[in-house]
């Protein structure tokens, strides 16, 4: 089991699964998780913390989303979110 605000690879690979380009990895009562556009605004949603969008994923990846470059990923927006006190 994973601390509540450490990203995983499982995470991204979620995140990249998503339909929607604007989608965004979160946190949302200190859990992680894949919110999609239509749900930013809804009760359960409302000021959640966007750590990063799927697009903006995809960019840092390129064509490296193996899971060396997930995990390494994962690692530097968990490391982003603790220093910022996710």
């Amino acid at each position: 089991m994973t601390e509540p605000q450490t990203i995983t690879a499982d995470h991204l690979r979620t995140l990249l699964a998503a339909g929607d380009a604007e989608a965004f990895l979160g946190l949302v009562g200190g859990q992680v998780e894949v919110i999609e556009p239509a749900q930013r605004d809804s009760e359960d949603y409302r000021g959640a913390f966007e750590v990063i969008s799927r697009t903006e994923l995809e960019g840092r990846l390129g064509d490296q989303a193996d899971e060396e470059h997930l995990q390494a990923q994962a690692d530097a927006l968990t490391e982003s979110v603790q220093q910022l006190g996710g």
